[in-house]
C-alpha cells in the first residue's frame, strides 16, 4: 500500500501544481490568519458584538477544512475531497458576508484565505478530473 505521499506523487497534476513544501509554507501563513480572525469572531459573537448567524459558516468551515486532509490523503477520495474544498470555499464567502457589516476588518482578513482556497480548489478540481 502506498503512503499518502507515494499516492499523491502518482496522480496526474497540472504543470502549475505547487510542491507539497510550497503548499505547506502557504498554509503556515494562512492558518494563523484563520486562528486569529476566527478567535476574534467567536469572542465577538459570545459578547453580542457580532450576529450569531456568523457562527454557522465559521464552524462549518473549520470542520470542512480539518476534514480535507483526511479525505484527500487518508481516504484518498478525490471526488469527496473536491466536494469538501468547495464547502470550504463557499463558507469563506459566507463568513465574509456574515461579518461584513459588523466586523469588516475580520472580513477583509479572510481574503488571503479565500484567494488561497480558490487556487487550491481549482487545483483540486483539475487533479480530480485528470484522474477519473
Amino acid at each position: 500500500m502506498l503512503s499518502w505521499r507515494g499516492w499523491y506523487d502518482t496522480l496526474l497534476k497540472p504543470g502549475w501544481t505547487p510542491s507539497p513544501m510550497v503548499i505547506g509554507i502557504i498554509w503556515t501563513f494562512i492558518y494563523p490568519i484563520i486562528i486569529v480572525t476566527y478567535s476574534i469572531a467567536f469572542w465577538r459573537i459570545a459578547h453580542g458584538k457580532l450576529r450569531h448567524m456568523a457562527l454557522y459558516p465559521l464552524i462549518i468551515n473549520l470542520i470542512a477544512n480539518a476534514a480535507f486532509t483526511y479525505i484527500q490523503f487518508g481516504l484518498k477520495n478525490l471526488t469527496f475531497a473536491t466536494a469538501d474544498i468547495i464547502i470550504v470555499w463557499l463558507t469563506i464567502i459566507w463568513s465574509i458576508a456574515a461579518m461584513w457589516h459588523q466586523a469588516r476588518v475580520l472580513a477583509y482578513w479572510q481574503f488571503p484565505y479565500l484567494a488561497w482556497v480558490t487556487i487550491a480548489s481549482i487545483l483540486q478540481i483539475s487533479i480530480t478530473l485528470a484522474n477519473r
